[in-house]
């Protein structure tokens, strides 16, 4: 094994620069490749880490139509509901349209529903006694430097006007999977400036958007999530209820036709390298031609030569895919800083580092399918008489 590899790699680097120059490409693809399946994994990132345990009723019409505020206290009731709590999206421009991050009113007993948001209970006793209190996640603290005690000015869109928050917590993660991008403020302080507005506004009071609900055992979701919209079917505001995870993937499935182009293009790249890989193989053999048959002639077998392009191609293949799998994190990160971390959570999964490898490994044996080919075909005569 040794003794072929150790071969393999004095003819792969038999022409350097052409050698170094494919080593590059392969790096570039599988680092673009790397990047593209980041993309699609950050873009899930919010419904992959959304809970099953958790279920979302919304208007069955549209979200952007409210439920009343006392359909809370009769879901509470319904069976298998361990928890209810509320929410309203708020929309507020920070400084500039730009610096876009989402914005929710909430009831006081919200991160008891969502347990896998940490925040101290003195921090927390502290939010929910001051009026205008707010909590941001790391993430979105991290980006705009927020921190405990700052003042911060939202102007409404949805509810004109410029609104005052101060920031009486920062709330972490359970773990590095969980999106923290997210700002949290009391649904009372939004609904008593709704209160003191003239009717007819787009806004109503005493409405929210959505109730969050705990429930017992996720095995029972569907069925509970029937119970509930059964029980206001024939309401003023028929509901929908669905898991947390199914709620988020229903945002995901908008820009479905956007992240299966990611995805295509992707797979195009390590197409595209496979041909640049299989055209370097190909004139790897061809200018070796008298060399093979030569070996031939002295005895060594063609599945021994074609064992020496195999090796000498995935050889190559993995070199260049290491270099650009290594690169990934950082470049990565680089995105991330570049974008202004529009996608709270970019890390670079084993899934993909898998399919990197998977790739690189596939481009290997591939390119080398044809030269192998040709080597099993080379007559001795023929071969002993190629001029290279």
């Amino acid at each position: 094994m040794l003794f072929i590899l150790n071969i393999s790699l004095k003819n792969a680097f038999r022409h350097k620069i052409r050698t170094i120059l494919t080593l590059l490409g392969l790096a570039v693809a599988l680092l673009a490749f790397g990047l593209l399946q980041t993309v699609i994994t950050a873009w899930y990132s919010k419904a992959t880490s959304a809970s099953t345990a958790r279920l979302v009723t919304r208007n069955a019409t549209s979200l952007i139509f409210d439920l009343p505020i006392y359909y809370k206290d009769q879901i509470r009731g319904i069976k298998g509901i361990t928890e209810v709590a509320h929410a309203q999206w708020f929309g507020g421009i920070y400084k500039l349209p730009k610096n876009f991050f989402p914005q929710f009113a909430v009831s006081s007993n919200y991160l008891d529903v969502y347990s896998d948001f940490i925040l101290t209970d003195e921090k927390k006793i502290a939010w929910i006694n001051e009026k205008r209190g707010a909590i941001v996640g790391r993430q979105l603290a991290n980006r705009f430097n927020f921190k405990e005690g700052d003042r911060i000015q939202l102007k409404g869109t949805i509810y004109p006007g410029n609104w005052e928050f101060i920031i009486k917590g920062v709330y972490e993660g359970s773990d590095d999977t969980k999106v923290t991008d997210r700002m949290f403020f009391h649904w009372d302080y939004l609904n008593s400036y709704i209160l003191g507005i003239p009717k007819n506004n787009l806004a109503a009071p005493n409405n929210v958007g959505v109730f969050i609900s705990t429930i017992d055992d996720s095995r029972n979701a569907a069925r509970i999530s029937d119970n509930i919209d059964t029980f206001f079917k024939n309401s003023v505001a028929p509901s929908y209820t669905e898991t947390e995870q199914a709620f988020q993937l229903g945002f995901v499935a908008m820009s479905d036709q956007i992240i299966e182009a990611i995805r295509t293009v992707s797979y195009v790249i390590v197409l595209i390298i496979l041909a640049v890989m299989a055209n370097t193989m190909s004139m790897s053999v061809r200018e070796r031609t008298r060399e093979l048959a030569t070996m031939k002639a002295l005895g060594f077998k063609p599945s021994f030569l074609s064992t020496l392009i195999f090796s000498e191609s995935l050889l190559i293949a993995l070199i260049g895919g290491s270099i650009g799998m290594l690169l990934t994190p950082p470049s990565a990160s680089a995105f991330q800083l570049v974008t202004d971390n529009i996608f709270p959570v970019f890390a670079v999964s084993q899934k993909t580092v898998m399919l990197q490898i998977i790739c690189a490994s596939s481009v290997g044996v591939l390119a080398a399918i044809a030269p192998a080919i040709n080597v099993f075909k080379i007559k001795v005569v023929d071969g002993l008489k190629t001029v290279t």
